[in-house]
């Protein structure tokens, strides 16, 4: 092993834990870099509306230790896509229920698979 290889960067770590715990932490995250990126919103945008949904949880009294990071992103990224008009309400919505209805029919340790209609 060289020097450079012990020098090599760790994968993100957050208190000896990876920085997402789950996957869809890290794919909410990167739609809304991706759709940044495509110009749908501005980082400005995005920064304020995340803030804007931190906040909200706050004042309803939500834990503030961190855990509650992703929900906060995913509510931001949903917020500016049917303000942006990219997806109607109502089809994020039907969507959000027919993946809620797929998991909760699921059997355990089955992949999640949304059905086709």
């Amino acid at each position: 092993m060289t020097r450079r290889d012990e020098e090599a960067p760790t994968p993100l770590l957050k208190e000896a834990r990876p920085v997402f715990s789950e996957p869809w932490e890290a794919q909410a995250l990167a739609m809304a870099v991706r759709l940044r990126e495509a110009g749908h919103f501005t980082a400005k945008e995005w920064a304020e509306t995340l803030g804007s949904e931190i906040a909200r949880a706050r004042a309803l009294g939500a834990t503030d230790d961190g855990s509650t990071y992703y929900s906060h992103v995913l509510a931001a990224l949903e917020r500016l896509v049917t303000e942006k008009g990219l997806v109607a309400q109502d089809v994020l919505v039907s969507r959000k229920e027919a993946w809620a209805d797929a998991y909760h029919s699921t059997p355990h340790g089955q992949p999640v698979v949304l059905s086709k209609k």
